[in-house]
């Protein structure tokens, strides 16, 4: 309702002001020419995502003094502490930091935007930059029609910088005309009336623009044509401040609990500054004008000083809520609760982690062991088996024969919920980034996590209807038959805690060569269990029924066995090339049946598969 209201107000007020001044026309160009250049700067560095950013990202948890400097570093490169939020929201959400490393990215942000007021006020302002900005949107066209991604990529950063650069030469001609024909000053406002009313406007200001690095140079480009007064330029910094948690918010709308506790730590963070900020208004105004005292800025160079007193509210903002970090923490725990665990929902695939391709790899991958571990129960209990028993058992084939009890288990309606439902937010997720221009390596991955998922979705289905006989045999004793599904029972169960077993081995001791080991010896174990029905049948042991159910129920089984280890492989082990197997099997003895099998294999197995199902 809001939007509905406020969109129309604008579009009018900006309307009007252009039917009576053109000067005000070339304000707002050059407001509008600044943000297309942060939007083009922040798609620029998107660009490059999948690389660089996430690397140092995912090592900025170490201690918070290094998220800080992290924070800091990078809004310093990319000028928009909204892109750096949003990125810290997303790895947020997808776990691969920490709540309290992504506080203190946004603590650093906040400290890093305030280079943006410098290169403005000291650079901006003194220099027609506009003679640099014509160049580099030249350079920066030749770039974005390039095929590589990286190129495109520095081709948008250069061309945000240009139109930023462009913006400000706009701003900064308008404000000049413009003051010849009508004087802002008229509307100075002193004491705590200004400070509130002004500050009020530079949160308006930034929530409208979304951008305070934005905000910032309206205001300085205000201030060095005399529009605005200095008392109220800091204000207006203030209320900048406090506006741009906007992005934040906005930005966890769609993430989960713990990226909107981020935001909410972004609003704590910044209200606390401002309010610091605006009871001692004085005493920072005496700090800006003895550190500009001492770095030699001129007692009129307004704008410098405003960069100082920005630079000194941020970092005295940060001073004061470093040594209540821990309290800042249990209180956004305790304030947003982690939700219940619903082992039927996506825990990870959410549009807070689908915007960057390392956050897009580990969610998935998160979410397909979600799957695995469902799924997993799911065969388990199927097979009247207990989890925690089997994990244990240093005799797996005593613990199956053992386990004779029948499950009071509805495994369709448990399909349904915990299986099909991950599983679909999975194929889901895979179809809505593979309309994304993320790196083809990246989406291969996303693929093969997918198709793992689909193997495990097989594997469920093949114990569901193996299940009735498995049952009917193995809760009293039959003779062979008995014995036969109880071996079955026995290799399922195996597959079952070597996967465990991996899945609880760090990532360096991993070793997945077990896995085509395993592969092999599943196709060799079918072929004995068809040789020992045969002679079970010769001998008179086992009846022609009881040997046909066997048989089909054999076939479930060992593709239910296949299928796991093939989803096991997909997301341990780094995919092997066509190049690397044909070399491989060139090697061998076997190179003429094997290499004709190979793109079938791949075709099968979805390596070439680069469609969402």
């Amino acid at each position: 309702m809001l939007k509905k209201i406020l969109l129309p107000l604008i579009l009018s007020l900006l309307l009007i002001a252009f039917w009576f001044s053109s000067d005000f026309q070339e304000i707002a160009a050059g407001v509008a020419v600044f943000l297309f250049g942060m939007l083009m700067l922040e798609d620029g560095f998107k660009l490059f995502s999948g690389g660089f950013l996430e690397k140092i990202l995912a090592r900025a948890t170490g201690s918070t003094s290094r998220s800080i400097s992290f924070g800091i570093l990078t809004t310093t490169l990319m000028q928009s502490s909204s892109l750096v939020s949003v990125i810290t929201i997303s790895f947020l959400s997808a776990g691969l930091i920490s709540l309290i490393a992504g506080v203190g990215i946004i603590f650093g942000a906040n400290i890093g935007t305030t280079t943006g007021a410098w290169l403005v006020a000291g650079f901006g302002l003194k220099v027609k930059i506009s003679a640099y900005a014509m160049p580099m949107l030249a350079v920066a066209i030749v770039l974005v029609f390039q095929r590589n991604k990286y190129w495109r990529g520095a081709g948008y950063v250069l061309a945000g910088l240009g139109f930023l650069f462009l913006g400000i030469h706009f701003m900064k001609e308008g404000f000049e005309a413009f003051k010849d024909q009508f004087d802002l000053t008229r509307f100075a406002m002193s004491g705590i009336l200004g400070l509130i009313v002004y500050t009020l406007v530079g949160s308006a200001a930034t929530v409208v623009m979304q951008s305070s690095h934005a905000t910032m140079v309206l205001i300085l480009t205000g201030l060095s044509a005399g529009q605005i007064s200095y008392a109220n330029a800091l204000a207006l910094a203030i209320g900048a401040n406090i506006g741009t948690t906007i992005t934040a918010i906005i930005g966890s709308l769609t993430a989960n609990y713990q990226g909107k506790r981020l935001a909410l730590a972004h609003l704590i963070f910044n209200l606390v500054t401002a309010s610091v900020a605006l009871v001692f208004i004085n005493q920072l105004r005496q700090a800006v004008d003895f550190v500009s005292l001492h770095m030699g800025i001129a007692d009129t160079d307004y704008a410098l000083k405003l960069a100082v007193f920005h630079t000194i509210f941020n970092v005295l903002g940060v001073a004061i809520m470093l040594p209540l970090m821990n309290w800042l923490i249990a209180f956004l725990t305790q304030r947003i609760a982690e939700p219940k665990l619903d082992i039927s929902k996506p825990k990870y695939l959410n549009e807070a982690v689908d915007a960057f391709p390392a956050t897009i790899e580990l969610a998935l991958r998160k979410e397909v062991l979600h799957l695995q571990e469902n799924a997993v129960e799911l065969i388990a209990h199927g097979l009247n088996i207990h989890r925690h028993q089997l994990y244990s058992s240093n005799d797996i084939a005593r613990t199956v024969q053992s386990s004779r009890s029948t499950f009071e288990l509805d495994i369709g309606a448990r399909y349904e919920a915990r299986v099909k439902t991950l599983y679909s937010a999975i194929v889901d997720f895979t179809s809505r980034v593979g309309d994304k221009d993320i790196p083809h390596t990246v989406l291969e991955r996303a693929y093969r996590l997918r198709n793992a998922a689909t193997a495990m979705v097989r594997a469920v289905k093949a114990i569901k209807h193996m299940r009735r006989n498995a049952n009917l045999f193995t809760s009293k004793p039959m003779g062979a038959a008995t014995d036969l599904y109880n071996t079955l029972r026995t290799e399922i169960a195996r597959i079952l805690a070597q996967l465990h077993a991996l899945n609880q081995m760090d990532e360096d001791s991993r070793d997945s060569a077990w896995l085509e080991e395993e592969l092999a010896k599943i196709k060799k174990a079918k072929n004995a269990s068809t040789q020992l029905v045969e002679a079970h049948i010769r001998a008179g042991d086992l009846e022609m029924q009881s040997a046909t159910s066997f048989l089909n129920d054999s076939d479930y089984a060992y593709n239910a066995m296949k299928d796991l280890l093939k989803a096991a492989k997909a997301i341990y082990s780094e995919p092997e090339s066509t190049e690397e197997q044909v070399e491989r099997i060139l090697k061998s003895d076997e190179s003429g049946p094997q290499l004709g099998k190979i793109m079938a294999e791949q075709e099968r197995d979805g390596a070439f598969d680069v469609h969402p199902v």
